[in-house]
């Protein structure tokens, strides 16, 4: 592959990343993610769980989560009225190893 197409496919990956860059790169999510990921999987924690151990109020929590789901790093469970966010196993931060590998692949090609 040439370099100008090894370019390209970067180029398109900062792409596909631009969403799970910007929501990782605020420390509010960063906290709220650590807090997820001490978490299980199957059964999330709902936002006054996470209120609690995050010391943010109940809308600043529900605000940095809505840009976690929307950038398909989170999701939400649905129980009766209850809703428990988790942290996406097949989330969308696999884009995140896919970029620094093609940027690896090129400085090891043509620098």
């Amino acid at each position: 592959m040439s370099k100008q197409e090894q370019v390209n496919r970067i180029k398109e990956d900062f792409i596909n990343c631009q969403k799970v860059l910007v929501a990782i790169g605020d420390e509010t999510r960063q906290a709220i993610l650590l807090v997820l990921m001490e978490t299980d999987c199957q059964t999330g924690l709902r936002v006054g769980e996470i209120t609690e151990q995050t010391h943010l109020s109940r809308p600043a929590v529900s605000h940095h989560l809505k840009i976690l789901r929307d950038a398909g790093i989170i999701e939400m469970r649905k129980e009766a009225t209850k809703n428990f966010y988790y942290i996406n196993l097949r989330t969308k931060i696999g884009l995140l190893k896919t970029l620094v590998l093609d940027i690896e692949e090129l400085m090891h090609d043509f620098y």
